[in-house]
């Protein structure tokens, strides 16, 4: 079976390599020609843990990649669109790239093998393959029973550990017209895994929101606590929470759950943001109102305001701050919806100047991301030297240290643990 892969940013790089490595014949679409050469060349423009290397084991042996559709469709039986679902405006899921993709396989169907699988494996709202995809290719003139077969595969990939999660996944879930399981995708994922599970096309979609809207949720919701506990007064939030992972239905090796039942500064980053606002529009839209995602958005936006306030309450204006931490989370370079950002923009508007920023791996990224006034540091120590008030930001383990320095003021904002 001949698999395209539509799109090689993080996920779509990640799947077509993914597949290339298990022995699949992968074909990797890339419309944007230069970034197509440069991954010819080698060049990942993010960084994504072992994938440089895997890239490199396949390119030209099981994986081409191109910027001709043409040569990307023909003979193909499974094509996958791993395609960016942005935010619109008004906060639902934008469509519209996904929508052409669709649009140019089906004016060039007739190169791929006979009804070719389609694969949505991009971010969608639930009933987007049902209610926007079938009928747009229908539309186009195709017949959903004869000339293709359309299913949802959402991912489950964590940055900075994505190919390993692709290599090693703790579930494949598959939406198909009325949950069928398809052969081609079982004996797809067969090298991959067992636990491959059928669904309804909605309830593929619906899974991936589930999840990511359950992270959301525990992470204001751990943030709710912390401030209450603030306000009170003469808590260890801390040893509150060290304790609360006690409890058994968190066990584990430790159990996944810890990592986000944790209090910080609010998730970021480019995936439980939109896709919190996504789901919670979709509900709009089929007039059921929402009130916990809406809550969970509030909340994450209370977090960072109460911080800032924190600091504008304790600390001189003039005094150098120091943040540790640029990236939306540690093993990342992504600085996309970075809490820090907006931490930074919020005390530069209340009239912070003397600001300096750390990060083991963003640094340069985030200079070239956000246009502020501030100071980056090439190491903690220099940062260190310069500021005696730190905040940290993003849970790097080199942070750690800090929380034993006796002559700084800490802002422990991702509630690390000092060694």
């Amino acid at each position: 079976m001949k698999i395209a892969v539509f799109g090689l940013g993080f996920v779509g790089l990640t799947t077509a390599v993914g597949f290339a490595k298990k022995g699949f014949e992968v074909f990797g679409y890339e419309i944007d020609e230069n970034k197509a050469k440069a991954l010819n060349e080698l060049k990942i423009p993010f960084y994504e843990k072992d994938l440089d290397s895997a890239l490199k084991d396949v390119l030209g042996v099981k994986l081409k990649i191109t910027s001709d559709i043409k040569e990307a469709l023909k003979n193909a039986k499974i094509i996958f669109y791993c395609i960016g679902t942005p935010m619109s405006d008004d906060g639902s899921a934008d469509l519209s790239f996904l929508l052409t993709a669709l649009k140019d396989t089906a004016a060039n169907i007739s190169l791929c093998d006979k009804a070719p699988i389609l694969i949505i494996k991009s971010t969608v709202p639930p009933s987007s393959c049902k209610e926007v995809f079938i009928p747009h290719l229908q539309n186009l003139g195709l017949d959903a029973e004869k000339d293709f077969i359309l299913a949802n595969n959402p991912e489950f990939l964590r940055e900075g550990f994505a190919y390993e999660d692709f290599m090693n996944p703790d579930r494949v879930v598959i939406g198909t017209y009325e949950a069928k399981n398809i052969r081609e995708l079982e004996l797809l994922y067969e090298p991959f895994t067992k636990d491959i599970f059928f669904t309804s096309l909605n309830t593929a979609e619906f899974i991936k929101y589930l999840s990511n809207t359950t992270l959301s949720l525990n992470i204001s919701y751990a943030n709710e606590m912390s401030m209450i506990a603030q306000v009170v007064g003469d808590i260890d939030i801390i040893k509150a929470f060290s304790i609360l992972h006690k409890d058994k239905r968190f066990s584990g090796n430790p159990a996944g759950i810890v990592s986000y039942l944790y209090p910080g500064m609010g998730f970021g980053g480019y995936c439980l943001p939109k896709d919190t606002l996504a789901l919670y529009k979709k509900a709009k839209d089929k007039n059921y109102e929402a009130q916990i995602l809406n809550s969970i958005l509030n909340v994450n936006e209370d977090i960072l305001n109460f911080y800032v306030d924190k600091i504008q309450n304790e600390v001189s204006k003039d005094e150098n701050i120091g943040i540790l931490g640029l990236s939306f989370k540690a093993q990342s370079d992504d600085v996309r919806d970075s809490k820090s950002a907006t931490l930074i923009k919020k005390l530069l508007e209340l009239g912070f100047r003397n600001i300096y920023a750390y990060d083991p791996m963003a640094n340069e990224i985030f200079k070239k991301t956000y246009d502020f006034n501030i100071s980056y540091e090439d190491s903690l120590q220099n940062i260190k030297d310069k500021c005696k008030i730190l905040v940290i930001a993003t849970a790097w383990e080199e942070f750690s240290n800090v929380l034993n320095e006796k002559d700084k003021k800490i802002y422990n904002f991702r509630y690390m643990k000092g060694l």
